[in-house]
C-alpha cells in the first residue's frame, strides 16, 4: 500500500528575486510503500534535505503536492517523525527523560510514558543506560536516544537526515544493523538521506538517486538482497554490483555538483 505520495513537486527559493531564485528540487515524483525503507543519495546541494523538509511539512513546495495516506502535508504532522544529523538530545535530561519528552508534551501520564519509553529504550539497545545523561553517552548512543524519542511517538513514517553522518564507519555499520532490526520489528516506514552509497544499499529496499541541482530523479534502484541483513553483506558480490550501478549513475551528477559548488 502506498503510504506517501510526492507528486510533481518542485521548490524554488527566492522565486521572486530578479534572477528567478534558486531551484532546489524540480518535478519530483515518488511513492513510498508502507513498511518500506527508501534511501536518497545525490551530490551535495542537490536538494535531498529540502525534499525531506517538504515531506516533514517544514518547507512548502513551490508547486506540486505531498500526501500522507491521501492527506496533503501543509505543516508539521505528528504522524511524521524526524531524526536529524545534529545531536538533538537535551543535556539536562537523562536518556529515558529525553525519550519521554514527546509523550510528556502530549500530556501522557508519567507512569504510561515511562513504561513506553523504557520499552523503546530496550528496543534500541540502551537498556541499563536509561538514567545516564547525554554527556555520559557516546555519539552513537546519543543517536539511539534520538531514534528512540522518534519511535516512541509511533509515527507513520520516520524521516532521517544523515543521522549517522558524524560517526565513524564502523559505528555507522553497527547502528545500521540496529536500525534495520528496529524497522523490521516495528514495520517502520523510513525515508533516509545519506551521502554514503554503501549505507544506502545496506539499509534500503530501494535507493533514489538524485541529479545535481535542481534535484530530479536520476534513477530509482531496487535492492533485492534478502533480509535480515548484517554488516557482512557489504562484502558480497550482489552488494558490490548494486553499489557499482548506483555510482555509475551518480558519477556524472557528482562532478556537476562539484562544479556548481565552485561556481557558488
Amino acid at each position: 500500500m502506498t503510504l506517501l505520495s510526492i507528486d510533481d513537486v518542485s521548490k524554488t527559493y527566492d522565486a521572486d528575486a530578479p534572477d528567478g531564485g534558486v531551484q532546489a528540487v524540480r518535478e519530483m515524483d515518488l511513492e513510498i510503500r508502507e513498511g518500506e525503507f527508501l534511501s536518497i543519495v545525490g551530490p551535495t546541494g542537490c536538494g535531498k534535505s529540502t525534499l525531506l523538509e517538504m515531506v516533514a511539512g517544514l518547507v512548502t513546495p513551490t508547486s506540486g503536492e505531498i500526501r500522507l495516506e491521501g492527506t496533503p502535508i501543509t505543516e508539521p504532522d505528528e504522524r511524521i517523525g524526524v531524526v536529524f544529523q545534529t545531536d538533538s538530545t537535551f543535556p539536562w535530561r537523562t536518556a529515558i527523560e529525553n525519550v519521554e519528552f514527546g509523550l510528556e508534551m502530549h500530556g501522557e501520564p508519567k507512569r504510561t510514558r515511562r513504561e513506553r519509553a523504557r520499552d523503546v529504550i530496550d528496543l534500541v539497545g540502551l537498556g541499563g543506560f536509561e538514567d545516564r545523561y547525554p554527556t555520559e553517552l557516546s555519539g552513537g548512543m546519543r543517536q539511539r536516544v534520538a531514534i528512540a524519542r522518534t519511535i516512541v511517538m509511533n509515527p507513520d513514517i520516520m524521516l532521517m537526515d544523515e543521522p549517522f553522518g558524524a560517526l565513524d564507519e564502523q559505528t555507522r555499520l553497527i547502528l545500521g544493523e540496529e536500525l534495520l532490526r528496529i524497522c523490521r520489528e516495528t514495520n517502520q516506514t523510513t525515508l533516509f538521506v545519506t551521502h554514503s552509497i554503501t549505507e544506502a544499499v545496506h539499509l534500503s529496499d530501494r535507493v533514489l538517486v538524485m541529479s545535481a541541482r535542481p534535484g530530479e530523479t536520476k534513477a530509482l534502484v531496487d535492492v533485492p538482497i534478502e533480509r535480515p541483513r548484517d554488516a557482512d553483506v557489504v562484502t558480497t558480490d550482489a552488494f558490490t554490483e548494486i553499489e557499482d550501478r548506483i555510482w555509475d549513475t551518480l558519477r556524472e551528477e557528482a562532478i556537476r555538483g562539484l562544479e556548481q559548488a565552485d561556481a557558488d
